[in-house]
């Protein structure tokens, strides 16, 4: 039984771990993903908690915070080594209770290489407050007519009425990204829309200042062979591995977005070269292969079977 409030990234974890791992398994736990205190434990069936928040949001700090909460679920499941790291420093959480299961990802068509002279198609779709700032600020500064960016960035990714009360604060940004003669806003569609048309472009650049958990958007544009750039925050070095360029977190946005334009500029002009064409094609297999819902269900399954059997 999983019970969740699920939005966004998490509401697609969720659907993957429904589809790919064994109903009889599922039906014997209560799997929660949203903010703990406000969603009723299970008397009878074990209590998982399934982090992928991260360890300062409001709506988390004050649970995790006092240790008595920690009795209160069976097992915690971390969807990273950087979010298990942060919560065990943070508040303690008692280390025989947790246990490290990854995101996943389904399949993803792989983008066909780049050959020079095309058009240099990129693709942001991340919220807006996790760097929009840093990305369009860069892009003012990239100057190669080869070189667009589509933004795919709203609040109702996380539903209407987050939608509703949240978006005008952004309407500012996003206005800015219609005015980019280089940038072309789209606001708000589905996961599917945009994994099935990943192939039709050649770089995800996200420019992070957010302190990410995981994240599901670079996993799926690696897997698509898509050339990756990003921020090393939070747990993104440990999700891309060595495959992105990492451009080192800076709170001063300004000098992070030229950052982030020379290496969109750089990266671009070097997308048509043999090398580059090999590494985004292992870039893809290792992330099908690691990330795939395939291994991350076979974790899944291993992890369930062994905690209710110790319950027994």
């Amino acid at each position: 039984m999983i019970n969740q409030k699920a939005k966004g990234g998490t509401e697609l974890q969720l659907e993957y771990l429904e589809k790919y791992v064994n109903k009889e398994l599922l039906d014997q736990v209560q799997i929660t993903t949203s903010v703990p205190e406000k969603i009723p434990l299970h008397s009878t069936k074990l209590n998982i908690l399934w982090q992928k928040n991260s360890y300062d949001q409001p709506n988390i700090y004050p649970w995790f915070k006092n240790k008595e909460n920690h009795k209160k679920y069976d097992w915690y499941v971390f969807n990273s080594h950087w979010t298990h790291e942060k919560f065990r420093m943070v508040f303690q959480v008692p280390e025989e209770k947790c246990v490290v299961i990854k995101n996943g990802i389904d399949n993803v068509e792989k983008s066909k290489p780049y050959q020079k002279g095309d058009p240099i198609r990129i693709i942001h779709q991340n919220t807006p407050w996790r760097g929009l700032n840093v990305l369009l600020g860069a892009m003012q500064k990239v100057k190669n007519p080869l070189i667009t960016l589509d933004v795919y960035s709203s609040c109702e990714v996380y539903g209407e009425s987050f939608h509703k009360n949240n978006d005008k604060n952004y309407q500012a940004l996003y206005d800015q990204a219609k005015k980019l003669p280089n940038v072309n806003y789209i606001g708000y569609k589905s996961n599917a829309y945009i994994k099935e048309n990943l192939k039709n472009y050649n770089m995800y650049v996200y420019p992070s200042i957010f302190e990410e958990t995981s994240c599901i958007s670079l996993l799926e544009s690696m897997a698509a062979g898509l050339y990756c750039i990003t921020t090393n925050y939070g747990a993104l070095f440990e999700t891309g591995a060595e495959f992105p360029m990492y451009i080192p977190y800076s709170s001063n946005y300004k000098s992070l977005a030229e950052k982030f334009a020379y290496a969109i500029e750089a990266s671009a002009n070097a997308l048509h070269e043999t090398t580059i064409h090999h590494h985004l094609i292992s870039q893809s297999q290792y992330t099908h292969q690691y990330y795939g819902w395939n291994k991350q269900a076979s974790s899944w399954t291993r992890f369930l079977q062994g905690a209710i059997n110790a319950k027994k």
